[in-house]
């Protein structure tokens, strides 16, 4: 998968602002983009329109930040998107990817996540979107068709991001996907701009870029968002409708690692929650007592 460069993303950005937006009228026959034409806005951010050309066709060399600012605010980006701008600026023109080695989650997020017990569902995700831990209500709230243990073993670890475009279950998991699938993308991209050399994220946006159309026209939007709240509405195989909010705490130590917990939004959810937090109780009595069996002297 070809990495994202500056240029493109400010034509995406480009197209998506009108000149009614930044307070500009216009005249004459009709125009031929659909937002801001190159020489206005660069006329509006401050810089000739020869060197935003330049900028845009990667013939620039790097931007300073004032100019990159410059055009965030003619732009209207956000933090998250202002932020992925000066990420893409400080990239190499060809950056050579590497291969990281697996991550594994620090001590600290899987002393927190063995904190919250089985009331309330949590998983642990890598900078990818890899589950790489999660507690028992947290598996069978959000994948309860994977295997549990999965996230220990490196070669079947769980990704989010393929189970919510390529998995038909995780899909119909989700009532809001369309929603969902959006802060996906546009968090992969924000992650990619943060790692431009990270060869196992662009081979996952390049495998999902390929195999999914909705992942392939939702990436072609070139939106950019951080993923830190927000609500999912399920429709769960074992417990019915539930809806939750989701949470994402970070670890200073691991900033790439991300503890995300549901709590629920109604009472309604709230029950369900209850209910699956005593169904993976239940699920656990025959392995205590097969463990207490062994643990058990000979008698005779």
């Amino acid at each position: 998968m070809e990495l994202e460069s500056i240029g493109a993303y400010l034509k995406t950005r480009r197209d998506r602002v009108t000149p009614a937006d930044v307070g500009l009228r216009v005249y004459g026959a009709a125009r031929r983009v659909p937002g801001l034409r190159r020489e206005e806005l660069a006329q509006l951010a401050g810089v000739s329109a020869g060197y935003y050309t330049r900028l845009e066709q990667g013939q620039a060399g790097t931007a300073s930040r004032q100019v990159l600012d410059a055009l965030a605010k003619v732009l209207r980006l956000d933090p998250a998107e202002t932020a992925h701008l000066h990420n893409l600026a400080r990239q190499p023109t060809t950056p050579r990817l590497v291969r990281p080695r697996p991550e594994r989650p620090h001590p600290r997020v899987l002393a927190l996540l063995a904190s919250l017990g089985e009331t309330m569902p949590a998983v642990v995700l890598g900078r990818r979107g890899d589950v790489l831990a999660w507690n028992r209500t947290g598996h069978a709230l959000v994948a309860e068709h994977v295997d549990r243990d999965a996230p220990h073993d490196l070669a079947r670890r769980p990704s989010v991001p393929r189970m919510f475009f390529l998995d038909p279950l995780a899909r119909g998991l989700h009532q809001n996907w369309e929603e969902l699938a959006r802060i996906h993308v546009a968090y992969l991209r924000l992650t990619a701009g943060r790692y431009p050399t990270d060869a196992r994220l662009a081979e996952l946006i390049g495998e999902l870029a390929m195999r999914s159309p909705d992942f392939a026209k939702l990436w072609a939007k070139g939106d950019v968002a951080d993923c830190t709240v927000g609500t999912m509405r399920l429709r769960h195989p074992t417990v019915g409708r539930v809806d939750v909010d989701y949470q994402v705490w970070l670890q200073p130590e691991s900033p790439d690692h991300r503890l995300e917990v549901y709590t629920p939004n109604d009472t309604a959810s709230a029950d369900a929650l209850r209910l699956l937090s005593g169904h993976v109780a239940d699920d656990r009595e025959p392995e205590a007592a097969r463990a207490a069996a062994v643990r058990l002297p000979d008698s005779s």
